[in-house]
């Protein structure tokens, strides 16, 4: 999974990317073409819990990847607001991560003189549709001298729902929330569009709001926002495992900000975990909620999807009560799937396949 995180210069962003990772990018003065990405783990007790029964030479959490890039929304380069360059980076994300600066500090002016995260989340939303209506209006002017000269089919049906799209994104609706039928998203797929991409929002709030609630700074319930300190998680990511309780429930935090924003992302884009377990390694995988055993196979390796058999499968939770696998068979709780079959959240799989 990858995530790509926004915001407007001086919201925190990069901070807060340094306590996803555990990096040390450097913040402030952050330059137009300048990029961090950083990798993640996933935390996930199930796996240590696992490990502790099977001992591998091995073990390995699920991951997300972040990418960190420079302000959007000011007009980098001279460029009009919501006509710079998209990085790259973005139009890979399978979700965006956008913090929204709540906090005052008189060294670090905001660029817009007042801070106020709902007129930033309307600013950035706004940014991010005229980003993607530069890239229709451009394509659609082009659809239309090809389809005045030759009538061809594919081109005239794109030109068709081009300008449908175009209309809503000039009314302020972005392309995640226009209905779009599944073909029709397909066929937009290629475009990259930004405003097609699931949004997470980051409160980033001084230390002393860390337990406010998202609506506390004026954004509606079904925002979703998590509301973080980007300061104090950088400063808690470097801290020793044995100290971090400790520095939590000074704050009243149960988790990190680092935990809830992957577990928020995973659960914004439909990921579950499922694992494969033995001597060798105990690791877990993300596939999409609803995906099937043939699909999981795939996940592990294309071998085991192209000669897959049955998967052999057991809920962690059986496992974990039953102690081992010779005890889940003697339970009856171990059970062999074929694959057409739905993996859950927590599944533990073995793939018997023949290539």
């Amino acid at each position: 999974m990858k995530i790509g995180i926004i915001g407007i210069a001086s919201s925190g962003k990069t901070t807060l990317f340094n306590a996803l990772v555990g990096g040390a990018a450097q913040t402030g003065g952050f330059g137009a073409s300048r990029l961090n990405v950083g990798v993640a783990q996933v935390a996930d007790p199930r796996v240590d819990a696992l490990t502790e029964n099977f001992h591998p030479k091995k073990k390995t959490y699920a991951t997300v990847e972040f990418a960190d890039v420079p302000g959007l929304g000011e007009g980098q380069g001279g460029a009009p607001k919501g006509e710079e360059s998209i990085p790259q980076a973005l139009e890979a994300a399978d979700a965006l991560l956008l913090v929204l600066r709540a906090f005052d500090d008189p060294g670090v002016p905001h660029p817009r003189e007042s801070v106020d995260p709902v007129r930033d989340l309307e600013d950035m939303r706004l940014d991010l549709n005229l980003r993607d209506l530069s890239v229709v209006e451009r394509r659609v002017e082009r659809l239309k001298k090809l389809t005045a000269k030759k009538k061809d089919p594919g081109e005239v049906a794109e030109l068709e729902l081009l300008s449908r799209v175009q209309g809503a994104l000039e009314e302020g609706v972005p392309l995640i929330g226009q209905g779009l039928a599944d073909e029709e998203e397909v066929r937009l797929r290629g475009f990259c569009f930004l405003s097609a991409k699931p949004l997470l929002v980051a409160i980033n709030s001084s230390e002393d709001r860390i337990g406010d609630s998202p609506e506390s700074f004026g954004l509606a319930p079904e925002e979703g926002a998590a509301v973080v300190g980007s300061k104090l998680e950088e400063e808690l990511a470097q801290l020793a495992e044995d100290e971090r309780e400790a520095f939590l429930s000074d704050y009243g935090l149960e988790r990190p900000a680092r935990d809830r924003l992957i577990q928020a992302s995973f659960d914004l884009l439909g990921l579950i975990c499922f694992f494969t377990v033995g001597e060798d390694e105990v690791r877990a995988w993300p596939i999409r909620r609803g995906d099937s055993a043939l699909k999981a196979a795939g996940t592990i390796h294309s071998d085991l999807e192209r000669g897959f058999i049955r998967a052999e499968v057991i809920a962690y939770a059986d496992f974990m009560e039953a102690g081992s696998m010779a005890g889940a068979r003697d339970k009856g709780v171990l059970r062999i799937e074929g694959k057409e079959y739905g993996v859950r959240d927590g599944d533990i799989l073995h793939v018997r396949f023949n290539v």
